[in-house]
């Protein structure tokens, strides 16, 4: 993935935590704020964007309430 590609998923995340913020879910994001890292850090490298980008993914799924279930499988490929 390319680095603007990283930035461009960085701030579709940074979307979705506002998001979840509106809806008053707590998240727990202390490991990627920690990073220092936001969408808007384009002088920030790409391997910065990554960590950050896994992160905030993992704050965020943390906070889904199907976190641990998965109700039916997925198919591995599109019908």
């Amino acid at each position: 993935m390319k680095k603007q590609e990283l930035i461009h998923l960085h701030g579709l995340l940074s979307e979705v935590e506002t998001q979840y913020e509106h809806w008053g879910e707590e998240l727990d994001l202390e490991a990627y704020e920690n990073l220092g890292v936001k969408p808007t850090s384009i002088h920030k490298s790409k391997t910065d964007h990554k960590a950050a980008v896994f992160k905030l993914a993992e704050g965020i799924t943390g906070a889904s309430p199907e976190k641990d279930t998965e109700s039916e499988p997925v198919a591995p490929t599109a019908d």
